[in-house]
């Protein structure tokens, strides 16, 4: 696995990133639908200089079909309290159009409740935000989708995974009955699988590197939170095979069992951030 992984290191760098465009890419204008993300760093599209650090919305492409776009907007250190004060919501709202797709998917930073800036409560603030974003969804004639937030890389000393969200999954499940929005469970489907990987194999998901594997890690890195690009196309797959609100789902790509990391590329800077 080491050998293949340092093979995919070399491959993929540059260009943009296919399927995916900011918003102010005029190839927005036109009936085509749209997939929007509102979300964080565990979503977020990743530049040259992160490679091989991927989001599953950088994903999110390689399982739909070529008419469907994506536009993904998920901010690295964003909760749903910060995306929405930083004017990234509106930014959304201003080009969402009916027939559109917002999934929203927070939870990471929200659980920062001691900084001010990001920090939510579940069972209060975090359900205010994230109504925010159904709400202004659905003035648009969009269709909101909730996320729950990808779990991350946790095991016991015998090799058990445990949660690691609190109340905030349960918070976000609960509001998507209320508002009768469909509903993601990536919490649940993503600590099946890490479950079923183990502590080992997960690593090949996760931003896992040896020192002197990457140029962009020489030291190499240990981040039990975030993906490479093998990790980040399966929480992509994830996502799409159960979010049924998402247009133009590709159900051959969502069949095959492998996808390289090299459908994948990084453009030089950060969509979400130009």
């Amino acid at each position: 696995m080491q050998i293949q992984r340092r093979t995919l290191l070399r491959a993929g760098v540059g260009g943009t990133i296919a399927g995916a465009l900011t918003l102010a890419d005029p190839a927005l204008a036109g009936p085509r639908p749209t997939v929007f993300v509102a979300g964080d760093s565990t979503a977020a599209t990743y530049a040259v200089a992160d490679h091989p650090r991927a989001g599953w919305g950088q994903a999110l492409h390689v399982f739909l079909h070529r008419h469907v776009r994506v536009v993904n907007e998920a901010l690295s250190g964003a909760s749903s309290k910060s995306f929405a004060d930083l004017g990234r919501l509106d930014r959304i709202l201003a080009a969402i159009r009916p027939g559109d797709v917002l999934l929203v998917s927070f939870g990471h930073n929200d659980e920062k409740t001691t900084d001010p800036a990001r920090g939510t409560l579940p069972w209060t603030t975090f359900q205010d935000y994230l109504r925010l974003y159904l709400d202004g969804a659905r003035a648009a004639k969009a269709r909101p989708v909730l996320v729950t937030p990808v779990e991350r890389r946790r095991f016991t000393a015998d090799g058990t995974p445990y949660l690691s969200h609190g109340e905030y999954p349960d918070s976000m499940r609960a509001l998507a009955e209320e508002t009768r929005t469909p509903l993601v469970d990536l919490t649940a489907l993503s600590f099946e699988r890490w479950g079923a990987l183990g502590p080992e194999a997960t690593k090949d998901e996760f931003l896992w590197l040896d020192a002197g594997e990457s140029p962009n890690y020489p030291d190499g890195v240990q981040d039990n939170t975030h993906f490479q690009a093998h990790g980040a196309i399966e929480v992509a797959r994830l996502v799409v095979a159960h979010g049924r609100a998402i247009p133009g789902r590709n159900g051959r790509a969502l069949r095959r069992t492998s996808i390289p990391d090299d459908v994948l590329t990084w453009p030089a800077t950060r969509p979400a951030e130009s």
